[in-house]
């Protein structure tokens, strides 16, 4: 079979499009024929092995796992010993969760996996559009509702709402009955509005921070302003959400601003800063399927690429600019 692969740690340069052995389901496995993935910033972490505290886990001078990528949508083409609950045929997606398996992930036309990852897909949803779902959709919603706790009519900011999570969190936030602001690029306003936001704030232009209005949430994608700054305009009793952010520093990766989250957590009186750690299961799907179909949520992708193009669209995520999420058709 073929699959994204990169040997050494580095940029999207190194990143191959190989043969090798098509995975064999282990008991409790399922073997899924992949139609398509999605990226996500874990993913270049990963092919740069930033933090570099993170080799103690991937492998010092070499990755231990060679293969790219944790969404996935396919169909089940085999199933392990113990396997009662899917069945060859069946529509599947979700995130690939286990770490460090010394297996290819989900960029490749064969992906082997715990069937407990994987959700049966609902119905009327394609697979790019199944795909780009598990990480960002789930991240979102923990985000906003879990840690959030969005109540009708609270004034909510979400920085960073043209991103792969930001547009999920958009749609999630407005269906909560909040009032939604969105920091974007001014490029992708209009799309943020469609969403649902009820205004948006180009941060090219101007500073959110330097605003009269107080939030009663804050959703933090991008870490952009300093935990200091955002604490002007967080109500007294406000909640501050961090998701991740753009670090680049080799040696702290996205663990700096995480850092001045859990510091300033301790000294912000009133207020509540907590971090996103939740990692998705099935039955969190399950509950964004619901969404789903509720109309309270849709799939943004931005840009497609086929599996030969796997370097091309990781720069295009390195950028920093990318629009809803890059999907992987297989």
């Amino acid at each position: 079979m073929k699959a994204a692969i990169y040997r050494e740690y580095g940029s999207a340069d190194g990143v191959r499009i190989e043969d090798v052995p098509t995975p064999e389901p282990g008991p409790g496995e399922v073997r899924i024929r992949m139609r398509a993935a999605s990226l996500n910033p874990a993913d270049i972490y990963m092919l740069r092995g930033w933090p570099y505290m993170l080799r103690l886990q991937s492998g010092l001078r070499r990755p231990k796992n060679n293969g790219i990528g944790l969404d996935f949508a396919g169909e089940v083409e085999r199933v392990g010993e113990g396997v009662t609950h899917l069945r060859p045929g069946d529509a599947v997606h979700g995130e690939m969760t286990t770490p460090f398996s010394g297996r290819t992930r989900t960029i490749a036309e064969y992906l082997c996996l715990p069937a407990t990852q994987a959700a049966k897909m609902p119905p009327g949803l394609s697979f790019e559009e199944a795909a780009a779902l598990p990480v960002a959709g789930c991240t979102a919603m923990f985000a906003v509702r879990n840690f959030g706790g969005l109540r009708p009519g609270q004034q909510v900011l979400i920085n960073g709402a043209g991103g792969g999570i930001g547009v999920h969190a958009v749609q999630l936030a407005k269906h909560a009955g909040a009032i939604v602001t969105g920091v974007c690029s001014g490029e992708k306003a209009s799309m943020v509005r469609e969403l649902g936001a009820d205004r948006t704030i180009d941060y090219r232009r101007e500073d959110f921070t330097a605003e009269d209005i107080r939030y009663d949430v804050m959703i933090d994608l991008a870490s952009s302003r300093s935990p200091k700054e955002c604490r002007r305009v967080l109500a007294p009793d406000g909640r501050f959400v961090w998701v991740g952010s753009v670090e680049s520093s080799p040696f702290f990766g996205p663990l700096r601003p995480l850092l001045r989250v859990a510091l300033t957590s301790q000294v912000a009186r009133g207020q509540r800063w907590d971090t996103v750690t939740n990692t998705t299961t099935s039955a969190d799907l399950g509950t964004l399927v619901g969404l789903l179909a509720e109309g309270a949520l849709r799939p943004v992708i931005g840009r497609r690429y086929p599996l030969a193009e796997v370097a091309d669209a990781i720069r295009y995520m390195e950028t920093g600019h990318a629009g809803g999420k890059i999907v992987i058709a297989i």
